[in-house]
């Protein structure tokens, strides 16, 4: 074709660059295989044109179940550069939630590991909307299946060469489901064009202080691939040309041995596995492994005592905000050259925060008249946004996308506030707030507090009913140490003294668990524990 050629906003042409500069680079799935981005991008041609021969069409959606592994990796670009829409199915969800979720998504095809074959054979009678099963074995081994008709993984590959099509930016190329904490999960749809744009703002921001990555660090995300697209790492990683690690099911022997091997800098991941991480009794083991890495925190708060322990091991770590409707990252807490030159205690305040957004993002906090509120660090409000990745609506539910898109911003329904520096700080889930006497109790920052006793493993504040003042706070506490209720009411005094807190917000109860409910993506599950109160 004569002319001007305008190149797109699509996946096909993000990783332009990597194939060319950066093909022996590899991509590794735990400690059980490893290849090159040039035979990666090779196995993902191949898978393109194998699903469009076995009659995968546009516009076809094409589920996954899978753990983090390579071949789900190799889906998160085949599926959608021929054109053809990928559903990362939430396998931590319940047999009648998958259900759920393929049906109403509308999938067509599907892509399974062989263990979780049971669970729809169980039910296969309820898939009748499949048109096929894609089903690879990790062990090689024959599959057998009573799922018709049944295709092999590795038979759907094509060693030949495939040229996706120029697709327009606007064709969506994902659908993934909420967690569902309240109500139904809802679906959330990203375009081509979203994801390149979300890779590029996440790719740039990641070179800033105190990450400073560059092409020679070596990714491992431990957020599963079905959550929001892993937070984009995989996109932002291979755009750069990074090592990428898949850690496959999570196992903290697995992660601390490929940290030491594959001398991993980089990772991102929710609160409780970097507890998990650094609550092995083997973690003094990896020390000296662990002095480069640098963790990004999100999907819930950065307690100030998790990252004190991650920084005792040499880890530095940084919060992070996002939702699964804005395909996740709005903010990240890197330095300005102004927070950088302060001293490290008060740095560290700014590193906990939601951070800054990233670029093209436009995030504010406002009243209930949508008015911004100033930014100066105590006026509290909803925070909404605005970036060109952001979900265009709830698949199939208007009524919940007009919501979600009031007066032209996406409601996040979080609470926070802006300091003066710009830094973004959470305060609340609007539904999680505990409302006491008419004023609202901000539970992030009581269970920040009480991190900082080095006997709390894991802590979370949520509200009782009281017939006095509506509502008071309890604490449910993760112990690891000897503790009692009096030392968690006098370790929170202090706080009171340096008026850091309200004598008010302190919990009228502390309840100690041996473990907090969590939900499928492993955030805590707070209405799980509203329920115990």
């Amino acid at each position: 074709m004569d002319g001007y050629y305008g190149t797109k906003l699509i996946l096909k042409n993000l990783f332009l660059n990597t194939v060319r500069n950066f093909k022996e680079r590899e991509i590794l799935y735990a400690d059980k295989e490893r290849y090159s981005y040039e035979k990666f991008f090779k196995r993902v041609h191949g898978l393109s044109a194998g699903l469009e021969k076995l009659g995968v069409k546009k516009g076809d959606i094409v589920a996954v179940l899978d753990w983090d592994t390579n071949r789900y990796l190799e889906t998160y670009f085949a599926v959608p550069m021929m054109g053809a829409i990928l559903h990362t199915v939430n396998i931590r969800y319940p047999p009648e939630l998958i259900y759920y979720t393929m049906n109403h998504a509308g999938d067509k095809y599907v892509i399974v590991r062989d263990e979780f074959v049971p669970i729809i054979e169980k039910n296969k009678e309820l898939f009748d909307f499949i048109k096929g099963w894609i089903i690879y074995s990790e062990e090689k081994k024959e599959i057998k299946t009573s799922l018709t008709p049944f295709y092999n993984y590795e038979d759907v590959i094509l060693d030949q060469e495939y040229d996706p099509p120029d697709l327009e930016e606007d064709t969506v190329a994902t659908i993934f489901y909420t967690s569902g904490t309240t109500g139904m999960p809802k679906g959330v749809t990203f375009t081509h064009k979203d994801l390149v744009l979300h890779a590029l703002a996440v790719s740039e921001v990641v070179h800033s202080p105190p990450l400073n990555l560059t092409d020679k660090d070596v990714f491992m995300t431990a957020v599963p691939l079905f959550h929001v697209h892993q937070w984009g790492m995989p996109y932002a990683g291979i755009l750069s040309g990074n090592k990428y690690i898949l850690a496959g099911r999570y196992d903290v022997n697995v992660i601390l041995e490929l940290i030491k091997k594959e001398k991993v800098t980089f990772s991102a991941m929710v609160p409780v596995i970097l507890q998990m991480i650094l609550s092995s009794p083997k973690i003094n083991e990896y020390k000296d492994y662990l002095k480069s890495w640098k963790v990004v925190i999100g999907g819930a708060a950065l307690q100030k005592g998790l990252a004190s322990k991650a920084k005792e091991l040499g880890i530095t770590t940084i919060g992070g905000y996002g939702l699964s409707e804005t395909g996740p990252v709005l903010s990240i807490a890197t330095l300005t050259d102004y927070v950088a030159s302060l001293p490290e205690e008060q740095k560290s305040e700014f590193l906990l925060s939601a951070g800054l957004p990233v670029p093209l993002v436009d995030l504010r906090v406002v009243d209930k008249d949508m008015k911004e509120l100033p930014h100066d660090g105590k006026s509290v409000g909803e925070i909404v946004a605005r970036a060109p990745w952001l979900t265009k609506e709830y698949y199939k539910e208007p009524d919940k996308t007009a919501e979600l898109w009031k007066g032209g911003w996406l409601h996040t329904e979080d609470l926070g506030f802006v300091d003066p520096y710009g830094y973004l700080h959470i305060v609340d889930r609007e539904k999680d707030a505990v409302k006491s006497g008419g004023e609202f109790i901000p539970t992030l920052v009581i269970e920040n507090a009480i991190s900082e006793n080095s006997k709390v493993g894991e802590v979370a504040v949520v509200g009782m009913p009281s017939e006095k003042w509506g509502e008071r706070p309890v604490a449910f506490i993760v112990k690891s140490g000897d503790l009692t209720e009096s030392e968690i009411k006098d370790h929170l005094q202090k706080y009171i003294d340096t008026g850091r807190i309200q004598k008010w917000w302190i919990p009228d109860k502390v309840i100690f668990v041996e473990s907090l409910p969590k939900t499928s993506t492993g955030k805590v599950d707070k209405k799980e524990l509203r329920n115990k109160v």
